[in-house]
């Protein structure tokens, strides 16, 4: 058992999740925090180099206050955001749950983040080791039929500090937001940021939850517009292996999630074998990543499984993907 597993997270745990979580960020915003080394097993995509194929996953740092400092714990990128257009508080709390049997959360968080503009500012000021990615989300208080040009002011306003940008249409944490997957809404948004910028590589973060015709439109999508590739996947409305006692409303992530997710990612690696896929959802071992990238993955976030396993558990994945890799 680690230092972090035996003594740290009992001690975070204390805490309510959504407090823990802002201690976690506060300390590694310190930049005094670091992970074991991680091996080096660069990656180069899209005209990328990533240093290793295991990334933070959106969520974590949603207002990108600790660019600088994630490569100390050993990721090779990092996702920042859900960012919006408009600043906004997020949902009521409590809006984020522990389920540490199921090595799982549940999250009702609603994009709570401090605007694009905010954000801007402060990756003004940044010198970050590492590719970031920016995932923009809808504000709740736009109107879907005008949800284009609010993904366009954020893309807009931070495109140049990303090495890619995420259009997040998958969360379940803003009404209506997963409407905007359907084929023509996400078209309309694509078409709006490529008339900004035609090269910036981009992304689409989709649900694991999509019906047969759901997976054929958004691919057809991706091949429409050229992008680089999909995040496979966002969190899950399903509630797979989970007690009676878990909330009906969120996203499940974590350990029930990895067999949705998975079957999501394969699916989209035989529809697109030709993109970018990032494999997350439901990894909490160096197995789970592998098999990831055996399904078709070039690269893989972390976001619950890291909260369970700590400081050791990049580095440990780095290491396993990179004698596959190698294999």
């Amino acid at each position: 058992m680690s230092l972090y597993q035996g003594l740290l997270r009992p001690l975070l745990f204390r805490f309510d999740p959504e407090t823990a979580h802002n201690l976690a960020m506060r300390a590694v915003e310190s930049g005094f925090v670091r992970a074991p080394h991680a091996a080096r097993q660069p990656v180069e995509l899209f005209g990328v180099t990533f240093p290793n194929p295991v990334g933070l996953a959106a969520g974590f740092d949603k207002d990108g206050v600790a660019v600088d400092h994630w490569h100390k714990l050993g990721f090779g990128f990092v996702e920042i955001g859900s960012v919006t257009r408009h600043a906004q508080p997020g949902n009521p709390k409590p809006r984020l749950f522990r389920f540490p049997e199921q090595q799982a959360l549940i999250n009702k968080m609603g994009f709570n983040n401090e605007g694009a503009d905010a954000m801007a500012n402060r990756l003004e000021r940044a010198s970050p080791q590492i590719p970031v990615g920016i995932n923009i989300g809808k504000s709740k208080v736009t109107p879907a039929e005008e949800a284009a040009e609010d993904y366009a002011f954020s893309f807009r306003r931070l495109k140049d500090f990303a090495a890619y940008v995420v259009v997040n249409v998958s969360s379940p944490n803003t009404p209506g937001l997963r409407g905007l997957q359907d084929k023509q809404p996400l078209t309309r948004i694509l078409w709006r940021l490529r008339e900004i910028d035609g090269k910036k590589p981009l992304f689409v973060k989709v649900a694991p939850d999509l019906d047969d015709q759901g997976f054929e439109d958004i691919a057809e999508v991706v091949r429409d517009f050229g992008l680089a590739g999909l995040v496979v996947s966002n969190t899950t409305v399903s509630r797979p292996a989970m007690p009676a006692s878990a909330p009906t409303e969120g996203g499940l992530s974590g350990a029930p999630l990895r067999p949705l997710a998975d079957d999501a990612l394969a699916r989209f690696a035989s529809l697109l074998p030709d993109v970018v896929l990032m494999g997350v959802g439901g990894i909490t071992s160096a197995a789970d990543a592998r098999r990831k990238i055996e399904l078709g993955a070039s690269l893989v976030q972390v976001y619950t499984g890291w909260v369970y396993g700590g400081l050791d558990f990049v580095p440990e994945l780095v290491g396993a993907l990179t004698t596959s890799l190698a294999n």
